[in-house]
């Protein structure tokens, strides 16, 4: 009995290895063309996260891990999202002037449109492509606005880790997320590379609903 439990668990074992092996060389390959069952390997890559999180912890990046499955999650989730009706397009603060006058609430930092940093322009284009843009200073703050909102998609714009962070936590949700990485990682200061964003804003072009909606006041 125990020897058939040893082979059982053996098995599975080497059944997770090849399946994490192999959704890794799927996710490092959509970095640079599409691949098949995207979905399926971004599901794999997910259940098996902190085992292979350890592995690149001693053994490599753990960012170049996240920034594999972002790849692979936006192959995945392309499609659907390209089909989303109201869209949220949801930021990091770090990119906000050191100076930034605007307030915060739960909701996040609401941009005054003062002109120090890109999010003025950022909002602007939000509108212009319909989407609803939200400043937020951490991941804690998304469960906040997709309770307020009624979106069904979320453009996220954070550093990778972030990105792989949120698309995870809101697997589950009736929301699709896509991700565009920030060129650098950091608490301040970060950037964003404006016209890949513009490309994937344009890329999908204005929800079918084509209503822009405006940053919410302060509440």
């Amino acid at each position: 009995m125990y020897e058939l439990i040893g082979i059982v668990i053996s098995g599975i074992f080497v059944v997770a290895v090849v399946l994490a092996l192999l959704a890794l060389i799927i996710s490092r390959i959509s970095l640079n063309r599409n691949v098949w069952l995207a979905g399926v390997f971004a599901d794999i890559l997910d259940f098996l996260y902190l085992p292979i999180k350890a592995v690149f912890q001693r053994c490599s990046d753990t960012r170049t891990l996240d920034a594999w499955m972002v790849s692979l999650k936006n192959m995945a989730h392309r499609s659907a999202f390209a089909k989303t009706k109201h869209r949220l397009l949801l930021t990091p603060h770090c990119m906000r002037s050191l100076d930034c006058p605007a307030p915060s609430t739960r909701f996040g930092i609401q941009c005054m449109g003062c002109g120090k940093c890109i999010f003025a322009r950022m909002r602007d284009d939000a509108d212009r492509f319909g989407y609803t843009l939200y400043i937020i200073a951490g991941s804690s703050y998304v469960r906040h606005v997709i309770k307020k909102e009624s979106a069904d998609g979320a453009l996220l714009v954070a550093c990778n880790y972030e990105l792989n962070k949120v698309m995870r936590a809101l697997k589950h949700k009736k929301l699709v997320t896509y991700g565009v990485p920030l060129l650098t990682d950091g608490c301040y200061n970060t950037s964003v590379d404006y016209e890949n964003l513009i490309s994937v804003l344009e890329g999908f072009n204005a929800p079918p609903s084509g209503n822009p909606r405006s940053q919410p006041k302060k509440s």
